[in-house]
Protein backbone atom coordinates (compact mmCIF):
# COMPACT_ATOMS: atom_id res chain seq x y z
CA UNK A 1 0.00 0.00 0.00
CA UNK A 2 2.78 2.15 0.86
CA UNK A 3 4.63 2.11 -2.22
CA UNK A 4 1.09 2.79 -4.33
CA UNK A 5 0.42 5.69 -2.22
CA UNK A 6 4.21 6.50 -2.52
CA UNK A 7 3.81 6.03 -6.96
CA UNK A 8 0.50 7.80 -6.81
CA UNK A 9 2.04 10.72 -4.88
CA UNK A 10 5.51 11.18 -6.92
CA UNK A 11 3.32 10.99 -10.41
CA UNK A 12 0.82 13.80 -9.28
CA UNK A 13 3.34 16.09 -8.23
CA UNK A 14 5.60 15.60 -10.84
CA UNK A 15 2.55 16.53 -12.77
CA UNK A 16 1.43 19.45 -11.06
CA UNK A 17 5.47 21.35 -11.44
CA UNK A 18 4.40 21.47 -14.65
CA UNK A 19 0.83 23.09 -14.11
CA UNK A 20 2.05 25.41 -11.29
CA UNK A 21 1.63 29.34 -12.51
CA UNK A 22 4.18 30.27 -10.51
CA UNK A 23 6.70 26.88 -11.61
CA UNK A 24 5.83 27.94 -15.36
CA UNK A 25 6.37 31.60 -15.04
CA UNK A 26 10.43 30.53 -14.22
CA UNK A 27 11.69 30.15 -17.92
CA UNK A 28 12.35 26.37 -17.26
CA UNK A 29 10.57 24.44 -19.31
CA UNK A 30 8.62 21.57 -18.18
CA UNK A 31 11.42 18.32 -18.45
CA UNK A 32 14.08 21.00 -16.48
CA UNK A 33 11.42 21.72 -13.81
CA UNK A 34 10.48 17.48 -13.58
CA UNK A 35 13.91 16.85 -13.21
CA UNK A 36 14.90 19.84 -10.56
CA UNK A 37 11.79 18.47 -8.55
CA UNK A 38 12.87 14.65 -8.84
CA UNK A 39 16.31 15.59 -7.97
CA UNK A 40 14.70 17.14 -4.67
CA UNK A 41 12.95 13.84 -3.87
CA UNK A 42 16.19 11.81 -4.40
CA UNK A 43 18.09 13.67 -2.11
CA UNK A 44 15.43 13.85 0.43
CA UNK A 45 15.07 9.97 -0.09
CA UNK A 46 18.86 9.96 0.37
CA UNK A 47 18.56 12.19 3.42
CA UNK A 48 16.54 9.54 5.13
CA UNK A 49 18.08 7.00 4.22
CA UNK A 50 21.57 7.96 5.35
CA UNK A 51 19.56 9.19 8.81
CA UNK A 52 18.71 5.55 9.18
CA UNK A 53 21.81 3.95 8.15
CA UNK A 54 24.30 6.40 8.86
CA UNK A 55 22.78 8.56 11.46
CA UNK A 56 25.01 8.46 14.08
CA UNK A 57 28.20 8.11 12.54
CA UNK A 58 27.05 11.47 10.29
CA UNK A 59 25.18 12.70 13.30
CA UNK A 60 21.98 13.07 10.98
CA UNK A 61 19.19 11.31 13.66
CA UNK A 62 17.14 14.95 14.02
CA UNK A 63 15.38 13.49 10.53
CA UNK A 64 13.98 10.88 11.88
CA UNK A 65 13.31 12.32 15.32
CA UNK A 66 11.23 14.79 13.95
CA UNK A 67 9.20 12.29 11.95
CA UNK A 68 8.54 9.93 14.89
CA UNK A 69 7.40 12.92 17.23
CA UNK A 70 5.04 14.11 14.10
CA UNK A 71 4.05 10.84 14.36
CA UNK A 72 2.83 11.19 17.60
CA UNK A 73 1.30 15.22 17.44
CA UNK A 74 -0.70 13.30 14.38
CA UNK A 75 -2.01 11.04 17.24
CA UNK A 76 -3.00 13.78 19.25
CA UNK A 77 -4.99 15.56 16.51
CA UNK A 78 -7.09 12.57 16.44
CA UNK A 79 -7.35 11.97 20.21
CA UNK A 80 -7.52 15.81 21.41
CA UNK A 81 -7.87 18.23 18.37
CA UNK A 82 -8.18 21.12 21.12
CA UNK A 83 -4.63 20.22 22.81
CA UNK A 84 -3.31 19.76 19.13
CA UNK A 85 -4.38 23.10 17.67
CA UNK A 86 -3.16 25.19 21.14
CA UNK A 87 0.00 23.64 21.93
CA UNK A 88 1.70 25.17 19.82
CA UNK A 89 1.31 28.61 21.36
CA UNK A 90 1.30 27.65 24.99
CA UNK A 91 4.30 27.14 26.55
CA UNK A 92 4.92 25.82 30.64
CA UNK A 93 6.89 28.17 31.74
CA UNK A 94 6.08 31.65 31.86
CA UNK A 95 9.21 33.87 30.99
CA UNK A 96 10.17 31.57 28.01
CA UNK A 97 8.18 33.89 26.23
CA UNK A 98 10.74 36.97 26.32
CA UNK A 99 13.99 34.14 25.82
CA UNK A 100 13.95 35.36 22.11
CA UNK A 101 17.52 34.58 22.33
CA UNK A 102 17.74 31.58 24.72
CA UNK A 103 18.63 28.34 25.05
CA UNK A 104 17.18 26.85 28.26
CA UNK A 105 13.24 27.33 28.98
CA UNK A 106 12.85 30.06 26.13
CA UNK A 107 9.51 29.68 24.02
CA UNK A 108 11.56 30.72 20.52
CA UNK A 109 14.18 28.06 21.33
CA UNK A 110 11.78 25.24 21.23
CA UNK A 111 9.40 26.95 18.70
CA UNK A 112 11.86 25.72 15.69
CA UNK A 113 11.61 21.81 16.51
CA UNK A 114 7.54 22.40 17.95
CA UNK A 115 6.51 23.97 14.89
CA UNK A 116 8.03 21.68 11.97
CA UNK A 117 6.84 18.94 13.64
CA UNK A 118 3.41 20.33 13.67
CA UNK A 119 3.56 20.17 9.73
CA UNK A 120 5.19 17.27 9.70
CA UNK A 121 2.00 15.89 11.47
CA UNK A 122 -0.03 17.70 8.69
CA UNK A 123 1.80 15.44 5.67
CA UNK A 124 0.83 12.72 8.14
CA UNK A 125 -2.84 13.44 7.26
CA UNK A 126 -2.45 12.62 3.70
CA UNK A 127 0.92 10.28 3.77
CA UNK A 128 -0.59 8.06 6.47
CA UNK A 129 2.50 8.42 8.32
CA UNK A 130 4.87 7.39 6.04
CA UNK A 131 8.44 9.44 6.06
CA UNK A 132 9.20 9.09 2.35
CA UNK A 133 6.15 10.50 1.05
CA UNK A 134 6.10 13.39 2.98
CA UNK A 135 9.49 14.12 1.41
CA UNK A 136 7.60 14.35 -1.77
CA UNK A 137 5.29 17.02 0.01
CA UNK A 138 8.02 18.91 1.17
CA UNK A 139 9.94 18.63 -2.17
CA UNK A 140 7.40 20.08 -3.56
CA UNK A 141 6.52 22.69 -1.17
CA UNK A 142 10.06 23.66 -0.84
CA UNK A 143 11.03 24.15 -4.93
CA UNK A 144 9.50 27.57 -4.39
CA UNK A 145 12.37 28.92 -2.67
CA UNK A 146 15.08 27.73 -5.38
CA UNK A 147 12.28 28.46 -7.98
CA UNK A 148 11.94 32.25 -6.78
CA UNK A 149 15.89 32.32 -6.09
CA UNK A 150 15.98 31.64 -10.19
CA UNK A 151 13.53 34.10 -10.98
CA UNK A 152 15.30 36.62 -9.35
CA UNK A 153 18.80 35.78 -10.62
CA UNK A 154 17.78 34.92 -14.37
CA UNK A 155 16.30 38.63 -14.26
CA UNK A 156 19.90 39.94 -12.98
CA UNK A 157 22.28 37.74 -15.25
CA UNK A 158 19.98 37.31 -18.59
CA UNK A 159 21.58 34.77 -20.69
CA UNK A 160 23.43 32.58 -18.36
CA UNK A 161 20.22 30.43 -17.85
CA UNK A 162 23.17 27.58 -17.22
CA UNK A 163 24.74 29.08 -14.79
CA UNK A 164 22.14 30.34 -12.96
CA UNK A 165 20.56 26.87 -12.92
CA UNK A 166 23.67 25.43 -11.49
CA UNK A 167 24.39 28.14 -8.22
CA UNK A 168 20.56 28.33 -7.50
CA UNK A 169 19.22 24.59 -7.68
CA UNK A 170 22.60 21.77 -7.95
CA UNK A 171 25.14 23.02 -5.53
CA UNK A 172 25.50 19.22 -3.65
CA UNK A 173 24.93 20.48 -0.05
CA UNK A 174 22.29 23.05 -0.75
CA UNK A 175 20.14 20.96 -2.75
CA UNK A 176 20.58 18.07 -0.35
CA UNK A 177 20.15 19.52 2.87
CA UNK A 178 16.86 21.71 1.57
CA UNK A 179 15.66 18.41 0.40
CA UNK A 180 15.94 16.05 3.47
CA UNK A 181 13.05 16.74 6.10
CA UNK A 182 14.96 19.09 8.15
CA UNK A 183 14.19 23.09 8.72
CA UNK A 184 16.95 24.37 6.08
CA UNK A 185 14.76 23.63 2.96
CA UNK A 186 11.64 25.88 4.55
CA UNK A 187 13.78 28.35 5.61
CA UNK A 188 15.09 28.90 1.96
CA UNK A 189 11.52 29.10 0.88
CA UNK A 190 11.48 31.80 3.35
CA UNK A 191 14.31 33.99 2.45
CA UNK A 192 13.91 33.51 -1.34
CA UNK A 193 10.40 34.62 -0.84
CA UNK A 194 11.37 38.13 0.81
CA UNK A 195 14.16 37.81 -1.78
CA UNK A 196 11.87 37.65 -4.67
CA UNK A 197 8.97 40.36 -3.52
CA UNK A 198 11.17 43.26 -2.59
CA UNK A 199 13.57 42.61 -5.77
CA UNK A 200 10.55 42.78 -8.55
CA UNK A 201 8.44 44.98 -5.92
CA UNK A 202 11.71 47.78 -6.85
CA UNK A 203 12.00 46.72 -10.54
CA UNK A 204 8.61 47.21 -10.64
CA UNK A 205 8.16 49.77 -8.16
CA UNK A 206 4.88 48.05 -7.14
CA UNK A 207 3.79 46.85 -3.83
CA UNK A 208 0.61 44.82 -4.06
CA UNK A 209 -1.08 43.69 -0.78
CA UNK A 210 -0.02 39.69 -2.28
CA UNK A 211 3.39 40.88 -2.06
CA UNK A 212 2.97 42.27 1.16
CA UNK A 213 1.43 39.34 2.71
CA UNK A 214 3.80 37.12 1.24
CA UNK A 215 6.99 38.80 3.12
CA UNK A 216 4.68 39.09 6.09
CA UNK A 217 4.73 34.99 5.98
CA UNK A 218 7.70 34.46 4.99
CA UNK A 219 9.02 36.49 7.74
CA UNK A 220 6.80 34.50 10.13
CA UNK A 221 7.95 30.95 8.81
CA UNK A 222 11.90 32.34 9.11
CA UNK A 223 10.90 33.76 12.91
CA UNK A 224 9.30 30.31 13.42
CA UNK A 225 12.30 28.26 12.52
CA UNK A 226 15.56 29.94 13.15
CA UNK A 227 14.83 33.76 14.67
CA UNK A 228 18.16 34.84 14.59
CA UNK A 229 17.94 34.97 10.85
CA UNK A 230 15.68 37.82 11.18
CA UNK A 231 18.31 39.09 12.83
CA UNK A 232 20.64 38.75 10.03
CA UNK A 233 18.02 39.49 7.09
CA UNK A 234 16.61 42.40 8.35
CA UNK A 235 19.19 44.52 8.10
CA UNK A 236 20.17 43.69 4.84
CA UNK A 237 16.71 44.44 3.53
CA UNK A 238 16.96 47.82 4.66
CA UNK A 239 20.57 48.77 3.51
CA UNK A 240 19.11 47.26 0.02
CA UNK A 241 15.84 49.66 0.17
CA UNK A 242 18.26 52.48 0.94
CA UNK A 243 20.69 51.99 -1.53
CA UNK A 244 17.97 51.80 -4.14
CA UNK A 245 17.48 55.41 -2.89
CA UNK A 246 21.11 55.93 -4.11
CA UNK A 247 21.52 53.21 -6.50
CA UNK A 248 25.64 54.95 -7.76
CA UNK A 249 26.38 54.89 -4.17
CA UNK A 250 24.84 51.48 -2.90
CA UNK A 251 28.25 50.02 -1.58
CA UNK A 252 29.10 52.86 0.61
CA UNK A 253 24.83 52.78 1.58
CA UNK A 254 25.79 49.04 2.85
CA UNK A 255 29.03 50.30 4.89
CA UNK A 256 27.08 52.65 6.16
CA UNK A 257 24.12 50.69 7.16
CA UNK A 258 26.68 48.04 8.96
CA UNK A 259 29.00 50.52 10.32
CA UNK A 260 25.65 51.83 12.21
CA UNK A 261 24.15 48.11 12.71
CA UNK A 262 27.39 46.79 14.55
CA UNK A 263 27.84 50.21 16.72
CA UNK A 264 23.81 49.27 17.64
CA UNK A 265 24.12 45.55 18.24
CA UNK A 266 27.20 46.22 20.96
CA UNK A 267 25.18 49.66 22.57
CA UNK A 268 21.79 48.58 22.57
CA UNK A 269 22.27 46.57 26.05
CA UNK A 270 23.10 50.15 27.93
CA UNK A 271 19.10 50.83 26.81
CA UNK A 272 17.86 48.17 27.41
CA UNK A 273 19.41 44.80 29.10
CA UNK A 274 17.15 42.58 27.09
CA UNK A 275 18.87 43.70 23.74
CA UNK A 276 22.62 42.19 24.68
CA UNK A 277 22.95 41.27 21.54
CA UNK A 278 26.73 40.31 22.31
CA UNK A 279 25.71 38.19 25.45
CA UNK A 280 23.41 36.27 23.28
CA UNK A 281 26.11 35.24 20.80
CA UNK A 282 28.19 34.00 23.57
CA UNK A 283 24.98 32.01 25.62
CA UNK A 284 24.50 30.36 21.67
CA UNK A 285 27.80 29.44 21.74
CA UNK A 286 28.31 28.08 25.25
CA UNK A 287 25.08 26.04 24.32
CA UNK A 288 26.69 24.25 21.26
CA UNK A 289 29.77 24.25 22.95
CA UNK A 290 28.00 21.88 26.07
CA UNK A 291 27.48 19.44 23.32
CA UNK A 292 30.00 16.44 22.18
CA UNK A 293 30.25 15.31 19.03
CA UNK A 294 32.82 13.49 16.23
CA UNK A 295 32.62 16.90 14.23
CA UNK A 296 33.31 18.84 17.38
CA UNK A 297 36.07 21.32 16.51
CA UNK A 298 38.19 23.26 19.31
CA UNK A 299 37.63 26.64 19.19
CA UNK A 300 38.40 29.92 21.01
CA UNK A 301 36.14 31.17 23.36
CA UNK A 302 33.60 34.89 23.15
CA UNK A 303 33.37 36.89 25.21
CA UNK A 304 30.93 39.91 24.84
CA UNK A 305 33.32 42.64 24.15
CA UNK A 306 33.95 44.47 20.67
CA UNK A 307 37.81 43.09 21.01
CA UNK A 308 36.77 39.30 21.58
CA UNK A 309 34.28 39.46 18.52
CA UNK A 310 37.24 41.23 16.76
CA UNK A 311 39.60 38.34 17.69
CA UNK A 312 37.69 35.75 16.67
CA UNK A 313 36.38 37.14 13.57
CA UNK A 314 39.21 35.07 11.43
CA UNK A 315 38.22 32.05 13.19
CA UNK A 316 34.58 32.48 12.48
CA UNK A 317 34.98 32.53 9.24
CA UNK A 318 37.74 30.05 8.42
CA UNK A 319 35.27 27.41 10.21
CA UNK A 320 32.48 28.45 8.73
CA UNK A 321 33.80 28.96 5.41
CA UNK A 322 36.63 26.49 4.88
CA UNK A 323 35.65 23.82 6.77
CA UNK A 324 35.76 20.83 6.72
CA UNK A 325 39.71 20.74 5.93
CA UNK A 326 40.87 17.24 4.58
CA UNK A 327 42.40 16.52 8.09
CA UNK A 328 38.68 17.09 9.28
CA UNK A 329 37.45 14.23 6.68
CA UNK A 330 35.73 11.38 9.02
CA UNK A 331 33.20 9.53 6.58
CA UNK A 332 31.92 9.98 3.29
CA UNK A 333 29.81 13.10 3.94
CA UNK A 334 32.57 14.39 5.13
CA UNK A 335 34.77 13.47 2.55
CA UNK A 336 31.81 15.25 -0.06
CA UNK A 337 31.63 17.99 1.91
CA UNK A 338 35.53 18.79 1.76
CA UNK A 339 35.72 17.94 -1.74
CA UNK A 340 32.32 20.80 -2.61
CA UNK A 341 34.41 23.47 -0.48
CA UNK A 342 37.67 22.74 -2.64
CA UNK A 343 35.57 23.32 -5.86
CA UNK A 344 33.99 26.15 -4.45
CA UNK A 345 37.00 28.20 -3.56
CA UNK A 346 38.59 27.41 -7.18
CA UNK A 347 35.45 28.88 -8.15
CA UNK A 348 35.89 31.75 -5.97
CA UNK A 349 39.80 32.86 -7.77
CA UNK A 350 38.48 32.46 -10.88
CA UNK A 351 35.56 35.02 -10.03
CA UNK A 352 38.99 37.16 -8.91
CA UNK A 353 40.65 36.29 -11.29
CA UNK A 354 38.36 37.16 -14.20
CA UNK A 355 35.28 39.17 -12.81
CA UNK A 356 33.09 40.50 -15.75
CA UNK A 357 31.08 42.48 -13.43
CA UNK A 358 28.24 41.80 -15.58
CA UNK A 359 24.48 42.54 -13.13
CA UNK A 360 20.99 44.14 -13.92
CA UNK A 361 21.22 45.40 -10.25
CA UNK A 362 24.61 45.79 -8.82
CA UNK A 363 22.90 46.99 -5.52
CA UNK A 364 21.11 43.46 -5.31
CA UNK A 365 24.36 41.36 -5.53
CA UNK A 366 25.86 43.75 -2.59
CA UNK A 367 22.76 42.81 -0.94
CA UNK A 368 23.64 38.97 -1.31
CA UNK A 369 27.24 39.59 -0.52
CA UNK A 370 26.28 41.40 2.46
CA UNK A 371 23.44 38.87 3.96
CA UNK A 372 25.61 35.58 2.85
CA UNK A 373 29.41 37.31 5.00
CA UNK A 374 27.16 37.99 7.65
CA UNK A 375 25.92 34.23 7.69
CA UNK A 376 28.92 32.83 7.77
CA UNK A 377 30.17 34.92 10.61
CA UNK A 378 27.31 34.17 12.74
CA UNK A 379 27.46 30.09 12.24
CA UNK A 380 31.83 30.75 12.92
CA UNK A 381 31.36 32.71 16.05
CA UNK A 382 28.42 30.07 17.31
CA UNK A 383 28.62 27.02 16.03
CA UNK A 384 31.62 24.09 16.19
CA UNK A 385 30.35 21.24 14.79
CA UNK A 386 31.24 20.86 11.31
CA UNK A 387 28.16 18.67 10.77
CA UNK A 388 26.12 21.83 11.70
CA UNK A 389 28.37 24.67 9.83
CA UNK A 390 27.76 22.45 6.52
CA UNK A 391 23.78 22.54 6.75
CA UNK A 392 23.61 25.58 8.33
CA UNK A 393 25.49 27.25 5.79
CA UNK A 394 24.06 25.73 2.80
CA UNK A 395 20.99 28.30 2.44
CA UNK A 396 23.32 31.23 1.85
CA UNK A 397 25.16 29.02 -0.83
CA UNK A 398 22.35 30.26 -3.93
CA UNK A 399 22.81 34.61 -2.39
CA UNK A 400 26.91 33.72 -2.64
CA UNK A 401 27.99 31.46 -5.85
CA UNK A 402 25.30 32.62 -8.31
CA UNK A 403 26.92 35.77 -8.33
CA UNK A 404 30.47 34.15 -8.38
CA UNK A 405 29.49 31.69 -11.38
CA UNK A 406 28.00 34.22 -13.40
CA UNK A 407 30.48 36.60 -13.41
CA UNK A 408 33.25 34.01 -14.34
CA UNK A 409 34.46 34.93 -17.82
CA UNK A 410 34.06 32.06 -18.96
CA UNK A 411 35.41 32.74 -22.70
CA UNK A 412 38.85 34.22 -21.32
CA UNK A 413 39.43 30.87 -19.29
CA UNK A 414 38.99 29.05 -22.11
CA UNK A 415 41.13 31.25 -24.45
CA UNK A 416 43.72 30.73 -22.00
CA UNK A 417 43.48 27.18 -21.81
CA UNK A 418 43.43 27.03 -25.66
CA UNK A 419 46.74 29.10 -25.39
CA UNK A 420 48.30 26.90 -22.41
Amino acid sequence: MDYLLFVGYLVLFTWLVTKLKFYKNSQLNNSQLIIIFLLKVMAGIFYGWVGVYYGNMAKMVDTWSYHYLSLQEFQLLKDNPGEYFTNLIYYPYADGYLKFFGTDNSYWNDLKVNFFIKVLSLFNILSLGNYYINVIFYSFITMIGPIAMYRVMIDVYPGKKLQVILATFLVPSFLYWTSGLHKEGFLFLGLSLITYCIYFGLKENRWSIKRILVIIFSMILILALRNFLIVLFAPAIFAWLLAAKWPQRGLTVFFLCYLVFGILFFTTRYVNEKFDFPAAVVTKQGAFMAHSGGSEVDVRRLEPTVISFIINAPQAISLSALRPYPSDVSHILSLAAAVEIFLLLLLFTLFLLTNTHEAQSRNFIIFCAFFAFSLLFTIGFTVNFIGAIVRYRSIAFPFLLTPVICQINWRKLQTMLALS
